[in-house]
C-alpha cells in the first residue's frame, strides 16, 4: 500500500500510566475496551515499541525524535522535566507546515516560560499544570471534576470529568478546523493517580471483586475507551475519517493494572510496571489508524521506540525538515507501508535522579536482548517474563551491549552537564511563578502534590535554576500557598539567596508571604530561600515563589 494523502490531519492521543496489557485486545480478562480493540484491528501496530519508564522523558522523546536527555529531560520532577528551548517539537514541525496546532490535557514538560505548551508550537492549549491534576503547579483545588484548566496559560472554569472535558474541547476544535489541516495532541490526565473516576465506571469492577484501586483505574480506562468511540464517531460525522491519522499510545507501563509483589492483575506476561526497566515498565501500545491510507492490523514486530515517532510522522505527512535537524530515531514508513524489517540497532531507556549516574536504572535493547543496569541479561523471545538472568551464559552479548551504552552515555554528556533554566523578566515570564516541584533538591522529600504542602514530613528545600533576561529591580514573594489561597507562611524568619544577594528578615509569624526587593542583573543564576521559626521547627523552603519586575534601566 502507498501513502496517498499529501497532508493528512493528525490526532495524537496519549494516555498516562496505561500499560500494554490494559486493553482487552491484548487479552486482559477483566477490561472491555471495544473502541480501542476496533482501532487496533484497523491500525498499523508497533508491537515491540518502547518508551521511557516514566512520564516526562517519554513525552520529551516523542516530541523531539531525540533521546529526552539531550533536551534536559530525564526525570518527572526536580527541574529535570523541563524541555530545553533548543528542542524543536512535534508541534513546531506541523506549525511550520501550515497546520493548525492544538494540545489538550497533560503536558508535563514544564509550566513556566519558555516551557509551557503555548510556547512550544501549539497555538491553542487547554491543559492542567504539573504532571497530574492536583499537583503543585496545577490550579489549586482541582480534583478531576469541575476543574479549572489553563487556556493558553489563563485559568478557565470547566464542568464535568477531566477526560470528558479534554475530549469535548478537542472535538470542538476539530469541528472548527474541519476545513483546514490540523495537528491535535490529546494527552489525557487519565489514568494517573489518584484514580478519581465517576462511580458508574468503577462500580462494575468492584462488583466483580476487583480491588478498589484497580477498580477505579479500570473505570478510568473504560471511560477513556468510551471517549475514543465518541472521537471516531465525530470524525466520521465530519467526513474526516479517511484523511486523518489517529495515533494511540501511552507514556509507559501500567500504574495499577498489575501488582508485581502479588502477581495479581494482568500485564500480558511481562515483568515490572510503571517506573521499571523490565519490559512491563516501558513496552507500550502504539497504533496508527487512517482507513484507506494505512494498512489494517499490520503488526510490526521489530524493535521500535519513542525516538522513531516524530521522524515517522514527518515522513508520513511529508513535512519539511531543515538541513541541521537531527534525530536519534528513524522513519518507520518502510515498515508501515511494506514488510521491510525494522532496522537492527540498540535502543536505550532510563530514569535518572537530579544528578545522573552511569548505569543507573537503564536498559539496553537490541533485537531480543535486554541488558538491565549493565548487569542482567534476558532474551525476551524465550523468556518474555524476564525470569532468568543469562548474563553469565552470554558474555559476548553483554560486552557488546555495554559498549553500545558507553557510546550513548558519552554522547549525552553535554546535556547532563548543565541545568535547564526558567526565564525571568520577559513579558511572558512577568510575573514568574516558581513551585517546589521544580526544585533541584537539597533537603527532604519534595511536596509535589498540593495535599502535601501542609505535611511536616514534606518539609524540604531546593533551588531553582533561572536565567534573568531583563535587568531590573524585582519583588520576590515567598509563599507556602499560592496567591489567593488561604494559609499562613508559618515562619519567624525568611532568608533569600539569589546569585550573590543574600538577605534575611524577621517576620511576625502570621504573614501569608515574605517580600524581598532586589536588583537582578542579566545572566544565569540560582534562587533558594529558607523559612524557619517557632511555628515550624523544621527549616524548609517556600513552595511558591513569585518574581515580579518593578522597574528596569
Amino acid at each position: 500500500m502507498e501513502a496517498t494523502i499529501s497532508k493528512p490531519n493528525v490526532i495524537f492521543v496519549i494516555t498516562d500510566d496505561q500499560g500494554y496489557g490494559d486493553i482487552s485486545y491484548h487479552g486482559n480478562p477483566t477490561l472491555k475496551t471495544p473502541h480501542l480493540d476496533r482501532m487496533a484491528r484497523q491500525s498499523v501496530q508497533l508491537d515491540n515499541h518502547h518508551h521511557d519508564p516514566v512520564c516526562s522523558p517519554s513525552r520529551a522523546a516523542l516530541m523531539t525524535g531525540r533521546y529526552s536527555t539531550r533536551s534536559g529531560v530525564w526525570h518527572v520532577v526536580e527541574g529535570r522535566h523541563q524541555l530545553d528551548t533548543s528542542a524543536t517539537t512535534m508541534a513546531d514541525y506541523f506549525a511550520q507546515s501550515d497546520y493548525r496546532t492544538a494540545m489538550f490535557g497533560k503536558w508535563h514538560l514544564g509550566d513556566n516560560y519558555p516551557f509551557a505548551p503555548q510556547h512550544r508550537g501549539f497555538e491553542t492549549t487547554i491543559y492542567h499544570g504539573g504532571g497530574g491534576i492536583g499537583e503543585l503547579p496545577d490550579y489549586w483545588g482541582n480534583d478531576f471534576f469541575d476543574d479549572v484548566y489553563f487556556h493558553n496559560g489563563e485559568p478557565r472554569q470547566h464542568e464535568g470529568y477531566c477526560t470528558d472535558i479534554f475530549f469535548d474541547e478537542a472535538m470542538d476544535y476539530i469541528e472548527g478546523k474541519k476545513d483546514e489541516r490540523f495537528f491535535v495532541y490529546l494527552a489525557t490526565n487519565a489514568m494517573h493517580s489518584p484514580f478519581h473516576v465517576p462511580e458508574s465506571y468503577a462500580q462494575p469492577f468492584r462488583d466483580q471483586g476487583i480491588p478498589e484501586e484497580r477498580a477505579r483505574f479500570y473505570g478510568m480506562i473504560t471511560n477513556f475507551d468510551d471517549n475514543m468511540g465518541r472521537l471516531f464517531a465525530k470524525l466520521a460525522e465530519l467526513g474526516l475519517d479517511e484523511n486523518t491519522i489517529v495515533v494511540f499510545t501511552a507514556d509507559h507501563g501500567t500504574a495499577a493494572g498489575f501488582d508485581p509483589e502479588t502477581g495479581s492483575g494482568f500485564n500480558a506476561g511481562m515483568r515490572g510496571k510503571k517506573g521499571a526497566v523490565y519490559e512491563g515498565g516501558h513496552r507500550v501500545n502504539f497504533f496508527l489508524r487512517a482507513p484507506g491510507y494505512l494498512p489494517f492490523e499490520h503488526k510490526i514486530s521489530g524493535l521500535t521506540g519513542h525516538i522513531d515517532v516524530l521522524p515517522t510522522l514527518i515522513d508520513l505527512c511529508k513535512l519539511p525538515v531543515q538541513p541541521n535537524d537531527s534525530f536519534d530515531g528513524v522513519s518507520l514508513v518502510p515498515q508501515i507501508l511494506s514488510d521491510e524489517p525494522a532496522p537492527e540497532r540498540s535502543l536505550f531507556v532510563h530514569l535518572q535522579p537530579d544528578v545522573p549516574r552511569k548505569w543507573h536504572h537503564c536498559v539496553v535493547m537490541r533485537g531480543n536482548w535486554r541488558l538491565i543496569n549493565g548487569i542482567e541479561l534476558y532474551d525476551v523471545n524465550t523468556d518474555p517474563g524476564q525470569s532468568t538472568d543469562i548474563a553469565s551464559n552470554e558474555p559476548n552479548i553483554v560486552a557488546e551491549l555495554r559498549q553500545d551504552y558507553e557510546g550513548w552515555w558519552e554522547s549525552l554528556q553535554p546535556a547532563l552537564a548543565d541545568y535547564v533554566y526558567a526565564l525571568v523578566g520577559s513579558p511572558p515570564a512577568d510575573p514568574c511563578l516558581l513551585t517546589a516541584r521544580d526544585w533541584h533538591p537539597t533537603a527532604g522529600k519534595i511536596p509535589w502534590m498540593q495535599e502535601w504542602v501542609s505535611d511536616p514530613d514534606r518539609n524540604a528545600n531546593g533551588f531553582w535554576a533561572l536565567d534573568i533576561v531583563v535587568p531590573a529591580h524585582y519583588e520576590i514573594e515567598l509563599r507556602r500557598y499560592p496567591r489567593g489561597v488561604a494559609g499562613g507562611l508559618g515562619a519567624q524568619t525568611a532568608r533569600l539567596k539569589i546569585g550573590e544577594t543574600d538577605q534575611s528578615e524577621l517576620l511576625k509569624g502570621d504573614e501569608d508571604c515574605a517580600l524581598f526587593n532586589t536588583w537582578l542583573d542579566t545572566g544565569k543564576t540560582t534562587l533558594q530561600a529558607w523559612l524557619s521559626g517557632e511555628k515550624d521547627q523544621a527549616e524548609r523552603g517556600p513552595y511558591f515563589v513569585y518574581l515580579t519586575k518593578l522597574e528596569k534601566t
